[in-house]
């Protein structure tokens, strides 16, 4: 992950899952019983390593996700399989191929090149222009964040989501946050998906 002395959602880049290889994927299939979520988590690592460390267009990993989704009859990523999950794997790794990039197995070597990844993002054309429109100023850069996080894509009573003291549109005083079950954190973030409000949690919960 990423840390900045002043925030700037969604400005700086992430990675997630780093470690995962044709291997550990294995291990954390067997480790936590429950094969599908190791190969979401495996698919999740190979898109965001190749668009943030090595510039891969998102958009050629998109491509194969809705050809995948397509022939499995899925509307989204949570209806996949296993199988079509590892199907997306190698799909994904095509992806490298064609660009002539390379993924590594090594989690150190994945590791050292999300950090490398997470320092250049300061500079993205996108960090900077919110940084002149939010006139932030006088900061020399940012940290790198390394941690162990929870699992929101475990199944249907895991999730993930943002909250706030305040509502961060409008400044007023109440309690506002949104969050995706089944999900992990770059999903809210990344303005892909169509999040929930906490108060559809509320009642969710209530029934």
């Amino acid at each position: 992950m990423n840390y900045s002395t002043v925030s700037m959602p969604g400005m700086m880049d992430t990675v997630l899952n780093i470690g995962l290889n044709d291997e550990t994927v294995e291990g954390l299939a067997k480790a936590t019983d429950n094969p599908r979520f190791a190969w979401d988590s495996y698919r999740r690592l190979l898109d965001m390593f190749g668009e943030v460390v090595l510039g891969i267009p998102h958009e050629d990993f998109e491509k194969r996700f809705d050809k995948v989704k397509e022939n499995a009859n899925a509307k989204s990523d949570v209806d996949l399989t296993v199988d079509e999950l590892k199907i997306l794997c190698d799909e994904y790794k095509q992806v490298y191929k064609e660009q002539n990039q390379y993924f590594p197995s090594d989690p150190y070597e994945q590791l050292h090149a999300c950090v490398k990844a997470v320092f250049g993002s300061w500079m993205t054309p996108r960090a900077v222009k919110y940084r002149e429109i939010n006139n932030i100023r006088n900061l020399i850069g940012t940290a790198t964040n390394i941690q162990t996080m929870v699992f929101g894509n475990l199944g249907d009573d895991s999730g993930t989501g943002v909250a706030f003291s305040r509502n961060p549109s409008t400044g007023e005083n109440v309690m506002y946050g949104e969050y995706l079950i089944n999900a992990q954190g770059e999903d809210v973030v990344a303005g892909k998906l169509y999040v929930l409000s906490f108060g559809h949690i509320i009642n969710q919960n209530a029934r």
